[in-house]
């Protein structure tokens, strides 16, 4: 039975038998009643997850921090689900994969990895895709949802909904030896100061000039311009699209790090849409665009090899005001961003990019500054 709405979940036990079930993408035993149990769990969890960030920002910097230990494979709803299953095991995630195709193709055989006998899966939300019949396209097209179409008209095949499926984490396995893409050491806010605090060094990175790239292919020019000239008054940069003038700047005496940073905080501005394009003067709260930008460039950086906790973590979510609707918005919005621009910086087949949820579609954009 698929669902369309992916939310948390926790482990459940499992015998032996259990696990087999599970590997195959089987829940194992229960009925009905035992199944709406565990998706009226996922809900609860889900929704105290969102609150608990919502309440306290260091929340929401632990939680980019998870993000960016996966470079933004998974939804929302599975980033937390993953989350709530490993603090309620104990154990610091570090690399999950499915067990994998018996022809050794995929999943944790592809790296001559298994799955030890008795562990419990982790669930997640996996899409269920299919072609969907004409009469069912056209009833959805009807309600306002997008359908794929094939050049000849065709329903393509798409995601239609989700199922509760599994996943292991690289310490449930044993086989040759596997190192993930990325590794993060996950720090409290209290223990980075509360004031911002420019990077200092080199760009371990080196995806500064892509960057550039990517903000150009927006229609954007680049600048590097000394402080408080040009648009950027006292800020390290800024985004402007104003009266036919479509121009990103930062500073240019900056160490690396910093450059890279802010040039990527500026192409989230971009990315996330956080001016309408058709000129309307309607923005987004200020506090909410900068907390997106700041958390993609933080998700990205820290994928790719770079700590920007010292400035970074300076954002709070003072906007949000406890609202689960918006910080919900901003995790998703942060999250498919992320995910796009490490596609964009990154070999597609990389396994960093590689997870069961569905690719997300481009964003268009706008405008942004970062503060001092």
């Amino acid at each position: 039975m698929a669902t369309n709405s992916p939310q948390a979940t926790q482990a459940t036990a499992a015998t032996p038998a259990g696990v087999r079930k599970r590997r195959a993408g089987v829940p194992a035993g229960g009925g009905d009643g035992e199944r709406a149990d565990l998706l009226a769990k996922i809900k609860a969890d889900f929704d105290a997850r969102l609150a608990a960030m919502a309440a306290e920002p260091a929340r929401w910097v632990e939680f980019i921090d998870h993000v960016a230990a996966f470079g933004a494979r998974y939804s929302l709803g599975n980033q937390i689900l993953l989350l709530v299953q490993a603090e309620e095991r104990g154990i610091a995630p570090r690399y999950f994969l499915p067990y994998g195709r018996k022809d050794g193709s995929t999943g944790w055989r592809a790296h001559r990895r298994y799955v030890r006998a008795g562990e419990t899966a982790f669930k997640i939300w996996a899409p269920v895709r299919r072609r969907p019949t004409e009469e069912q396209a056209a009833e959805w097209e009807a309600a306002g949802r997008a359908v794929r179409r094939e050049p000849s008209g065709r329903p393509a095949v798409q995601v239609v909904g989700f199922r509760l499926g599994n996943t292991f984490e690289l310490s449930q396995t044993d086989g040759e030896p596997f190192t993930p893409p990325t590794v993060v050491v996950r720090r409290r806010l209290h223990q980075r100061g509360d004031g911002p605090q420019l990077l200092v060094g080199d760009d371990p990175t080196g995806v500064f000039d892509d960057l550039v790239r990517l903000i150009t292919d927006q229609g954007y020019r680049f600048n590097l311009v000394a402080p408080y000239t040009g648009r950027l008054g006292d800020a390290n940069g800024v985004t402007v699209r104003d009266r036919g003038v479509q121009v990103v700047q930062v500073r240019d005496d900056v160490d690396a790090a910093q450059r890279t940073k802010t040039t990527l905080h500026e192409l989230a501005h971009i990315r996330c849409g956080h001016l309408d394009a058709t000129g309307d003067a309607t923005t987004v709260h200020r506090g909410r665009a900068e907390t997106e930008a700041e958390s993609v460039a933080h998700i990205v950086l820290r994928a790719l090899g770079m700590d920007t906790a010292a400035y970074s973590d300076a954002y709070v979510l003072g906007w949000a005001d406890g609202d689960l609707d918006l910080v919900k918005e901003c995790a998703e919005t942060v999250l498919r961003v992320a995910r796009q621009i490490l596609t964009d910086l990154t070999d597609e087949s990389d396994p960093v990019l590689r997870g069961p949820d569905e690719p997300a579609p481009a964003a268009t954009a706008v405008c942004g500054r970062e503060a001092a």
